[in-house]
């Protein structure tokens, strides 16, 4: 059973049918929509500020999404995958985005629908990333634009999987 903490009088929320590991770590002002899976070492930690979390999200292995108190709370949106070993500072990303592992989102950075975030990636705070495109390198910069149902079809091909995957673990 993942640690589960409630802080400042906020309980994490988590959505029916989301499979969380046995160390993954949930704190606070966290609430997680339906069908998502959060992997192994992964902590929310809506201790300072809000994390909420669509629908079909899988947030791998090791990912850390926190917030700047009173100054940004961290929102993710539907059909997203989260890379391992990323981090989510206070930043927005909307439906169907792939963050690639390793990738670092900081404060106030909007990742636009459909966008891909390459791993390794550094989004610096307040960059605003278009919709359908991939960015790439430390910081962070236009590389080009993605066909919006290739990108679509992947994401959603991705999200699938770890749907699958999770239930691997449900059964056991």
């Amino acid at each position: 059973m993942a640690l589960i903490k409630s802080v400042r009088g906020f309980t994490p929320e988590i959505g029916e049918n989301t499979y969380m590991a046995e160390n993954a770590t949930i704190i606070g002002d966290v609430i997680i929509g339906r069908d998502c899976s959060i992997w192994f070492n992964t902590v929310l930690r809506g201790d300072v500020n809000s994390i909420r979390i669509g629908d079909r999200v899988n947030v791998q292995d090791g990912t850390v999404i926190h917030t700047l108190y009173q100054k940004s709370v961290s929102i993710i949106g539907n059909d997203v995958s989260i890379g391992h070993n990323a981090i989510i500072h206070g930043a927005e990303v909307k439906e169907g985005a792939l963050i690639g592992m390793g990738a670092i989102l900081l404060d106030h950075a909007v990742i636009g629908e459909g966008a891909i975030i390459a791993a390794g990636s550094v989004v610096l705070s307040g960059t605003q990333v278009e919709p359908g495109s991939i960015y790439a390198g430390v910081p962070a910069k236009f590389v080009k634009k993605v066909d919006p149902e290739q990108s679509k079809e992947i994401n959603q091909k991705i999200a699938k999987n770890y749907l699958i995957y999770s239930g691997w673990f449900k059964e056991g």
